[in-house]
């Protein structure tokens, strides 16, 4: 009997171990395969790292990894600012506030202990504002009470308005609810605008980032049916980026899979969104009414802040972002994390159009050239600053640096005394 037992263990463990092999080799050929495919269809050979990022930005990444989730499944709809961050749920992020924005609570009236500065605009914005809770440094609001002193005595609190893919008319709907709260407003932006102010576009300046439509699954007429599906699918997704399955094509295959199947958009879906978003087509048909059409909203918007805030005794100031296609020697590490540089010139046509504002009495300040004379990297990919893990930046210390000097001479801010 002994014997007999020993043969059948030994024989179960024989099977055992030949489908563990077999399962094995499945494995190698898959990813062998899945190497192969990707290569022929990109016409290049990517390690799955890269593949992974390369849709993507610092910004994403840094929610992704924080959540475990995909960055879709960190948003809330929002009923006026269309999408924000959900708060106390299982893909929320840290340092939500109470507006589902970043940083400390939003107020409801005017304080006197504070002078406070609202910061707004895209994830650029929301970056210098400071997506993480203290003791991550506050880049613009430590430059302001490190050498100014506030027009009420009071120390400068920033409130970060800024969140990821918003664009105008966020920032100044996101102004007009509090503009009566705050003592100033700050806007940095110009890069997710100048993205609906070129040739080809057929939508309205103010299309919302896709965001909207992965916060809004009725927008998106994908009812609820599939949402918990997607979730579920995004956090398979999102545990595969993080875990050390990052650096298999095989994975990355799955995962563009799972992509594919819970979010891939039916073009029969969000038609009445797309049809409320259409420009007519005597203007998108006509490149040179499509450019000056679109650009005029953006001087709109603008100006309508600017009203707001003298209105209300606000000061004001629109500052219009830094990109790496414009005024920097990009080092080698840049010129890989960006490789679209086709837009500097429009880009800088848009630029300069805004600033004619300033004739008008309106504050519009141009940041293109803020890193001129660097020679480091800045850039960590299409528009953001390196961020290290503390959340210090070179890059963003330089921007609020001359950001703050462009605000005391424009409000008139005393220079504290040198320590």
């Amino acid at each position: 009997m002994i014997g007999l037992g020993a043969s059948v263990f030994k024989r179960t463990g024989l099977k055992i171990f030949s489908i563990l092999v077999g399962v094995a080799i499945a494995l190698v050929c898959f990813e062998v395969g899945a190497t192969a495919w990707l290569t022929l269809r990109d016409e290049k050979y990517t390690s799955a790292a890269k593949l992974f990022t390369q849709n993507t930005n610092t910004f994403v990444e840094a929610a992704a990894r924080e959540s475990g989730c995909r960055y879709g499944d960190t948003l809330f709809p929002h009923p006026y600012l269309a999408f924000v961050h959900s708060r106390g749920q299982p893909c929320s992020l840290r340092n939500i506030n109470n507006i589902g924005l970043f940083g400390e609570d939003f107020p409801d009236q005017r304080r006197t202990d504070r002078f406070v500065v609202l910061l707004t605009g895209g994830s650029v914005a929301a970056q210098l504002g400071q997506m993480y809770p203290k003791p991550a440094p506050r880049y613009l609001e430590d430059e302001l009470n490190r050498n100014y002193v506030s027009p009420n005595g009071k120390p400068f609190l920033v409130l970060n308005g800024g969140d990821g893919a918003w664009k105008q008319p966020q920032q100044t709907i996101l102004f007009s609810i509090y503009a009566n709260f705050v003592d100033a407003v700050v806007t940095l932006d110009g890069y997710n605008e100048q993205l609906m102010i070129q040739p080809g576009v057929v939508s309205r300046f103010e299309l919302p980032g896709n965001n909207f439509l992965d916060a809004n699954p009725i927008a998106a007429q994908d009812g609820f049916g599939k949402v918990v599906v997607s979730w579920m699918a995004g956090r398979v997704a999102a545990w595969i980026q993080s875990s050390f399955l990052e650096n298999s094509h095989g994975a990355y295959l799955l995962v563009e899979g799972l992509s594919q199947l819970t979010t891939k958009t039916d073009p029969r879906t969000a038609k009445l969104f797309w049809e409320m978003m259409k420009l007519p087509q005597d203007i998108y048909d006509d490149p040179n009414k499509l450019m000056a059409h679109q650009i005029e909203q953006y001087r709109k918007y603008i100006r309508i802040m600017d009203m707001t805030a003298r209105h209300y005794n606000v000061k004001s100031m629109f500052f219009l972002q830094p990109v790496p296609a414009v005024d920097k020697v990009l080092t080698e590490e840049e010129k890989r994390a960006t490789p679209d540089m086709t837009y500097g010139q429009r880009y800088v046509g848009i630029v300069r159009d805004l600033e004619t504002l300033n004739e008008g009495g309106i504050a519009v300040r141009s940041l293109l050239d803020i890193y001129a004379g660097e020679k480091e990297t800045i850039y960590a990919d299409s528009i953001h600053a390196y961020q290290a893990p503390d959340g210090e930046s070179r890059g963003y210390r330089i921007m609020a640096a001359r950001m703050a000097r462009e605000m005391a001479e424009g409000w008139d801010l005393k220079a504290k005394a040198k320590q």
